[in-house]
């Protein structure tokens, strides 16, 4: 063979093998392109666990802590202990205010039984005085009317004196003239003494009637106030009756005050509320723990999931209840099991495209490039299946495969 014909050889040969390459690398780069759409794959994944802050519900000393950080503890094993003695001391005093209100109400009751008899003696009285403000008002009315008669005595008494005494100071200047006798003057001195007299006997009449009436009066306003002192009396005594509902009403708060002692007593105990990994655990025994201020964190074990964010190009191809591969940087050749729980539906705008804006509580998930316009990324929440206890840790890499079929 001539050498050209082997150089054309090699040309055609060379021109086959590149074109096979390209052939070849549009297919794998189809086939890629393909499985990446039917299958959205991300490594912009975290490992997330729910966890709480333990705060105890009552303040003091904390003199027994029973876990030690990154311990792993089971639901209801006790963590830690603060000083039970002053709540100890408030249920005691509790349980005695209840028991003196029992005794109160049991004295109350038979004080209540003799106060029945008092409630109709002062019935009674009342009874009788207002008898004696009606007899004494009638008195009144008569020694008015005894008053009003002396009174009119009184002035036809005076009158009649007033005349008589007139008529002899006029007969005496005529008897030296002898215009008159000796008898018509003494019979005149007669007269005006008798009337003289008889205005004295009607004033003192009056007098006494005016005393009657004053008697009458006082003994009147007396009796009202026997009448007022017998209604206060029987007032009291109704509300010493009454009295029992009030002390009873107290009992519910005198309960509640002995449970309420009792509840802060029992959470001098702090148990783990699930099966969990403690974390954040910067205190000794001897601090001083306060009501709402956290101690440290418990991690729940129970469930993990891988927080996987995804382009908003992808989040049709992913819907919940898919399976997903769940994979770990720290073994990164183990594949775990994992289902889609939730698909997320907000995250925080991008302060370059709309400033800032206060939208609280939306997940901030980062583009990685400022100067082009990137899609969005939205968190996927994929729950992972049988996860094992020591080897997943909140805010662990991953990387999350979603599976169609």
């Amino acid at each position: 063979m001539s050498s050209d014909t082997k150089t054309n050889t090699r040309v055609l040969v060379g021109r086959w093998l590149s074109a096979g390459i390209v052939v070849a690398a549009v297919s794998l780069g189809l086939v890629v392109i393909h499985r990446t759409n039917q299958n959205p794959r991300t490594d912009d994944a975290e490992v997330l666990a729910n966890f709480i802050g333990i705060a105890p519900q009552v303040e003091g000393r904390i003199i027994r802590l029973h876990v030690r950080d990154n311990q792993f503890v089971k639901q209801g094993e006790l963590l830690f202990e603060i000083d039970e003695q002053p709540y100890q001391y408030a249920l005691e005093k509790a349980i005695s205010d209840q028991a003196t209100l029992e005794g109160q109400i049991e004295d109350e009751r038979r004080r209540i039984a003799s106060q029945v008899s008092a409630v109709s003696v002062a019935k009674a009285n009342i009874q009788g005085a207002e008898s004696d403000v009606d007899r004494y008002a009638a008195a009144i009315d008569q020694a008015r009317a005894d008053v009003t008669n002396a009174e009119q005595g009184v002035s036809k008494a005076k009158a009649e004196w007033e005349y008589a005494n007139h008529n002899l100071h006029r007969l005496e200047p005529l008897l030296t003239k002898q215009f008159v006798t000796v008898d018509q003057v003494d019979q005149a001195k007669t007269s005006e003494i008798i009337q003289a007299q008889v205005l004295k006997q009607s004033e003192a009449r009056l007098r006494v009637t005016q005393a009657a009436l004053r008697s009458a009066l006082a003994q009147h306003d007396q009796s009202k106030a026997v009448v007022d002192q017998s209604k206060a009396q029987h007032e009291q005594a109704q509300h010493a009756i009454t009295t029992l509902g009030p002390v009873i009403n107290q009992r519910g708060a005198k309960k509640s005050a002995v449970e309420n002692a009792r509840y802060d007593l029992n959470n001098c105990r702090v148990y783990a509320p699930f099966d969990a990994r403690v974390t954040n655990l910067t205190i000794s025994e001897g601090a001083y723990a306060h009501v709402g201020q956290q101690v440290f964190t418990l991690i729940d074990a129970r469930t993990w999931w891988a927080v996987a964010n995804f382009r908003e190009g992808q989040l049709e191809q992913v819907t919940p209840g898919m399976r997903a591969d769940v994979y770990v940087m720290s073994k990164p050749n183990v594949r775990f099991t994992g289902i889609v729980d939730s698909v997320g539906f907000g995250v925080t705008p991008s302060a370059d495209d709309f400033g800032s804006l206060p939208q609280d509580g939306l997940p901030d998930v980062q583009r990685t490039l400022n100067w082009v316009h990137l899609a969005s990324r939205y968190p996927v929440r994929v729950r992972v299946q049988d996860p094992p206890p020591d080897l997943f840790r909140v805010g662990q890499s991953a990387v999350v495969i979603i599976r169609n079929h």
